[in-house]
């Protein structure tokens, strides 16, 4: 039976979802409808289920309850206009596979998984690779970059898929400045291009510099919305549990950013 709610214009739509892992609940009763064109932060303490949340957007993990809709349609109908970047310690590294072939895993939605990618999705693995500043590694082998250089290869696969949708987990986590500027420099670019972006963050500093909308979540949605009007004092300590005078810097930000916005 279709949903009334069901609708076409939102690229995430997650209605009473609820996830256990071995029966004991990891989301509880999610409602969330992430508007178009925004870049997305995810913001919660360890634990709050924010990557399981990307996974069960995704089908990775199986729901107990609830669903999710993909611009009104389940994501399995859905899966080739969604981009992936998934946390770095996820992923087995030490595959031997050059950069570019990693990148050129980001076109098989567009060319099929028994057909071999041809000279135009070439050249658009080659560009991607450029945009993320990765062209002088493209015949590394993955295992011989470092962290911040395999993540720039990951951002390039999703790139390269073209994709309407990103969900990203946590990739500016373990990364040096230079990576982290030229990857939210990449998603602002994306967002430009009315890309909707759903990102795991766990720097609370730089949330309000990076994000124009905001999901604070502790196995439920504490507050989702503008960053103007969510990123406050009150709904972090509903978030972190009281806990966020032991982030200073993080508190400091949030004033820093209420008084910016009063």
């Amino acid at each position: 039976m279709a949903h009334a709610i069901d609708d076409a214009t939102i690229p995430i739509h997650i209605h009473d979802m609820t996830v256990a892992y071995h029966k004991k609940p990891v989301l509880w009763d999610v409602d969330l409808a992430v508007p178009e064109g925004k870049l997305v932060g995810i913001v919660g303490p360890n634990g709050a289920g924010k990557s399981t949340m990307i996974k069960a957007i995704m089908d990775l993990v199986p729901k107990a309850s609830g669903w999710v809709r993909i611009y009104g349609q389940p994501y399995a109908r859905m899966r080739q206009t969604i981009g992936y970047v998934p946390q770095r310690e996820s992923v087995d590294w030490d595959f031997p596979i050059r950069a570019l072939d990693v990148v050129l895993m980001g076109r098989y939605g567009h060319v099929g998984w028994l057909r071999r990618p041809g000279k135009i999705d070439r050249e658009i693995a080659e560009s991607a690779l450029e945009k993320v500043g990765m062209a002088d590694y493209r015949d590394r082998q993955i295992n011989q970059l470092s962290g911040g250089q395999q993540q720039r290869v990951f951002l390039a696969r999703a790139l390269a898929q073209d994709a309407r949708v990103y969900l990203m987990d946590e990739p500016f986590a373990g990364v040096d400045a230079a990576t982290e500027r030229a990857i939210i420099e990449i998603l602002m670019e994306l967002r430009s291009r009315d890309k909707t972006m759903l990102v795991v963050h766990h720097d609370l500093q730089t949330v309000n510099q990076y994000f124009d909308w905001l999901v604070l979540i502790n196995m439920r949605v504490v507050a989702a919305g503008d960053t103007a009007t969510v990123f406050t004092e009150e709904n972090l300590n509903k978030t972190y549990g009281g806990r966020l005078t032991l982030l200073s810097d993080a508190a400091q930000a949030v004033a820093d950013h209420q008084r910016g916005v009063s």
